[in-house]
């Protein structure tokens, strides 16, 4: 691996993929790029098992959010965001694989089985693809005016579609009243709960803080000094008028907005739901566009069928993004591979073929 990868995982250089390299060491390379997915409160709920040519996906539970995601259905998303970054690294290095999701229903946070295969041809969509891993980004600030195209949104709408979600975007000043309404609402009743504002703020980190994972304050444009004392003010103080009253106008004026949902709600629609969010949002950032999330109003259960209502679309919403133009933003850190990888020994295992080139 890359040295400087090791002080900076998105620095990562495709130029030192292990090509000659064991089954071992190339699925571990690929797991630079899984790291770099979006998780919720940038927790990076994700552990990965390699031996031979098989990687295992589990959900690590101990980084949970009880309070906003009582079922774990953001974190089941954010792995799939990470196996999603992981196909898509295999596809660019020329590689087939055979992918199991909930390959044993007794152990519900194994969520994916991946057994490398032979060689398989790379497509343009493929590079595409990869080459916005390491410039994706969550951007909170404020973006451009300028319109998302329709061509665009139409294109995601597909890409939700083809990871079996759905993706729609939000285009009439009717329905985008309602959702900035629903995005208010839901602000103040998470605001409301203390317990809310305490899981929030335990993630919230200073702009010089040594950790590896949460949300620095320069992510959210904040100073160094507002970024040291933002967590009191938020474990201390409800403040759900007034980021209630800034989200509304984030989403009545963002360039666009796009609901992302599935036809049922089950784990496997989570890990489908976040296969196809990471898709969206590499296909977004290959064109130059930013995406950052209000999902408030999914986070809220009585909310969460008013936002389908609102939209007009039957089924579940999971994701709710808001899509636009706007300056450049620094990555937020990562844990490295070493604290969420581990390396049983056991043996490979053979397909039939041994190309099972899969993309679900």
């Amino acid at each position: 691996m890359n040295p400087t990868a090791a002080v900076n995982p998105w620095s990562i250089s495709a130029d030192r993929f292990p090509a000659d390299g064991s089954s071992e060491e190339k699925l571990g390379f690929v797991l630079s790029y899984a790291i770099l997915a979006p998780s919720s409160h940038n927790t990076q709920p994700w552990h990965f098992r390699v031996h031979g040519n098989v990687l295992e996906l589990h959900a690590d539970v101990s980084r949970a959010l009880p309070v906003v995601d009582p079922d774990n259905r953001e974190l089941v998303m954010s792995c799939g965001a990470a196996l999603f970054h992981i196909r898509v690294a295999l596809q660019y290095f020329g590689h087939a694989y055979h992918l199991e999701t909930f390959p044993e229903p007794n152990k519900p946070t194994f969520l994916a089985r991946l057994v490398l295969g032979l060689h398989c041809e790379t497509d343009t969509d493929d590079i595409v693809l990869f080459q916005a891993i390491p410039q994706r980004r969550t951007n909170r600030l404020a973006f451009r005016p300028d319109p998302v195209p329709l061509t665009l949104l139409g294109e995601l709408q597909a890409d939700a579609q083809r990871e079996g979600a759905w993706a729609q975007a939000v285009l009439t000043e009717e329905a985008r009243a309602a959702v900035a309404d629903l995005i208010a609402a839901a602000d103040r009743v998470q605001w409301a709960n203390r317990h809310f504002r305490h899981e929030l703020a335990a993630w919230l980190r200073p702009n010089k803080h040594p950790g590896q994972d949460g949300i620095p304050g320069y992510a959210e444009g904040l100073t160094d000094f507002k970024s040291q004392v933002g967590p009191v003010v938020v474990r201390t103080f409800d403040l759900g008028k007034g980021q209630a009253a800034k989200d509304h106008d984030i989403a009545l004026y963002s360039p666009a907005l796009v609901v992302l949902g599935t036809d049922a709600d089950t784990p496997e629609d989570w890990l489908r739901a976040g296969q196809a969010l990471a898709h969206v949002l590499l296909r977004a950032r290959s064109e130059d566009v930013w995406a950052s999330f209000l999902n408030q109003p999914i986070e809220v259960p009585e909310l969460r069928p008013k936002l389908a209502a609102a939209i007009g679309r039957g089924g579940f919403p999971q994701i709710l993004l808001r899509l636009g133009y706007g300056a450049e933003v620094p990555p937020t850190p990562r844990r490295p591979l070493g604290k969420v990888l581990e390396r049983p020994q056991h043996g490979p295992i053979h397909l039939d073929g041994g190309s099972g080139h899969v993309r679900a």
